[in-house]
């Protein structure tokens, strides 16, 4: 895989071109369309029905007020709730059904303006040119080595920055993608750094106008991320919020900004991914409004496409890896999960984290797959569309029903499906493999081997400190995979950094270096005398995730190696 890193000419200069800066200048407008469309899909799915979703609405929303309120929240919420409440049963309930569906109209208008209201951003030409400036100097000293015995570093150039941060991929498709159509990226998600750093890169590296994404109502509670997330286009998403009003409102809003031109960014696996693997299974919702939305063009006789771009992190260390390793084993474990003490307490400990922060350097990997349609067929630099023979095609024709293009909600349904697991398979024949992928990998296969008689959370309450991970078997493992991996890059069903060719040892060595260097307790280190420890099996194992779903372990051939008794270090 070449590792060669670009950084582009903006495709639109001025910004006042971006359609995300159109959309913001409209916002009134659009948040009308937004309500009346919303209102219009809700009565044509639930028909007769709307008392009621209306009734659970206002049930689900009182439930999340007394049980999980926000500082974000607005101070006259629940007064609203308990009008809404109070007008549903005084002028609807009981009432005949011309009267009633006259209030229900009312009552659902009501809340869906609220909801457009809440959900759609804004975006400031001078807020984002401020955040472009910082987070230059953020990403700079984030990824530079050593910066903290080096001040001047602090105020390194985005140039600084090529040699830390990668941006790999399709990029001059995408680029000119953004003349033919809109743009949908759809990343796999590990860190709550992920936004912040792929609209970044976009910017800075691929020359991208600002994209569209969400941002969890829960950003919001402090000040300065508040007046940042309201300015940068971000749109509102209140995942507390689970009544059908809320959800087809926020699909809404997808769909018609999509439909505006208006790029757009969301993470399909819908949240962080808590094991650290990459993900299996999407969420439809948003992924299915991109899908309405093409369709939606063609019935009004555009001929504008909306492009898919997965786009795979790949780092070396997560930030939040001891929790979300911590919620996901809790999740799937239950009784059988015993939590460990949480260590991150002393004063030493936490000079010590702020030190690896800052002084360690390290590389992050973003790798853009290829494009493909809102149905899963790869496309070309002019946008054109082919199936899996190379045979040009027309997707119009995927939305003909008696020689005219018609809503089907159904058939719309399973081309999202069809999507998805499109996306699936782009997110892992295009991640790439970091020494430090494979290096966890390999040691937990060999933990997992030497302790075969033990369950997961048997080998996840083996004391670190005693077990040793001999090189010779490391170098045995790590070759073997390593071959396997070969094959499989040949064969395009995966992609491998530049790092994992060379020397075995040195491979090993880089990936341990790498590999989780920020956290407290390591994953992997080199003791004192020289040997290959860990500090945390359950790190090792989040970090061994990251290749789980390619079955490398039924390619490795066990040999038996002597493993040394281990004094306990003081």
């Amino acid at each position: 895989m070449s590792e060669d890193n670009k950084m582009y000419n903006q495709v639109f200069p001025r910004i006042e071109d971006w359609p995300i800066y159109k959309l913001s200048e409209d916002r009134k407008d659009f948040v009308e369309e937004l309500d009346a469309f919303t209102m219009q899909k809700l009565e044509l799915l639930n028909g007769a029905n709307i008392g009621d979703i209306i009734s659970k609405t206002i049930y689900l929303e009182r439930i999340r007020l007394k049980e999980e309120p926000w500082k974000v929240d607005p101070p006259n919420e629940r007064q609203f709730w308990r009008r809404i409440q109070k007008r549903l049963v005084k002028h609807a309930m009981d009432k005949e059904p011309a009267q009633a569906e006259k209030v229900f109209e009312e009552i659902l208008h009501k809340i869906v303006h609220r909801y457009s209201e809440e959900i759609v951003g804004t975006f400031r030409i001078k807020t984002f040119l401020f955040a472009r400036r910082f987070l230059t100097v953020f990403f700079t000293r984030l990824l530079n080595t050593a910066v903290l015995r080096n001040p001047r570093g602090l105020w390194g150039g985005k140039y600084r920055l090529l040699d830390r941060l990668k941006v790999l991929g399709e990029t001059d498709k995408i680029r000119s993608l953004m003349r033919k159509g809109t743009v949908v990226v759809v990343p796999t998600h590990f860190s709550n750094l992920d936004s912040i750093l792929i609209g970044y890169a976009m910017d800075a590296f691929l020359g991208l106008p600002s994209f569209s994404y969400g941002a969890g109502l829960n950003l919001y509670n402090t000040g300065y991320t508040a007046y940042f997330m309201n300015r940068l286009g971000a749109y509102r998403v209140d995942r507390r919020k689970k009544n059908p009003i809320y959800l087809e409102t926020l699909k809404s809003m997808s769909k018609l900004s999509i439909e505006r031109g208006v790029n757009s960014l969301f993470f399909p696996g819908g949240t962080r991914s808590r094991a650290g693997t990459l993900e299996t299974k999407l969420k439809m919702g948003l992924l299915g409004t991109t899908i309405e939305a093409q369709r939606s063009l063609l019935q009004r006789g555009k001929e504008e496409k909306i492009f898919i771009v997965p786009l795979i992190l790949s780092y070396h260390f997560v930030l939040e890896a001891p929790f979300l390793i911590e919620q996901h084993l809790r999740t799937i474990g239950k009784e059988r999960y015993i939590r460990t003490k949480d260590s991150f307490n002393s004063l030493w400990q936490i000079i010590k984290f702020t030190w690896r922060l800052f002084s360690s350097g390290n590389e992050i990997v973003l790798s853009f797959a290829r494009p493909m349609d809102v149905l899963g067929n790869p496309v070309d630099i002019e946008g054109n569309s082919y199936d899996q023979y190379g045979n040009p095609i027309n997707i119009r024709d995927y939305f003909l029903r008696g020689g005219e293009i018609r809503k089907d909600f159904q058939r719309e349904s399973e081309y999202t499906k069809i999507l998805a697991d499109k996306i699936v398979d782009r997110f892992h024949c295009e991640n790439i493999v970091l020494t430090s992928h494979l290096v966890a990998f390999s040691a937990f296969r060999i933990l997992k081997q030497e302790n075969k008689h033990l369950d997961l959370y048997g080998i996840l309450r083996l004391p670190a400190d005693e077990f040793v991970f001999p090189m010779d078997y490391m170098k045995d493992v790590v070759g073997q995979l390593r071959e396997e991996l070969l094959e499989m890059e040949k064969r395009k069903e995966i992609k491998l950094s530049a790092g994992i060719h060379g020397d075995l040892e040195t491979l090993i060595n880089d990936g341990i270096k790498r590999m989780g260097n920020f956290h407290l307790k390591s994953p992997l280190r080199i003791d004192k005398k020289g040997r290959i420890v860990s500090d945390s099996f359950k790190l090792l194992f989040y970090y061994h995730n990251r290749l789980k779903n390619y079955e490398l372990e039924r390619k490795i051939k066990w040999k038996a190696y002597e493993l040394e008794e281990v004094d306990v270090e003081g």
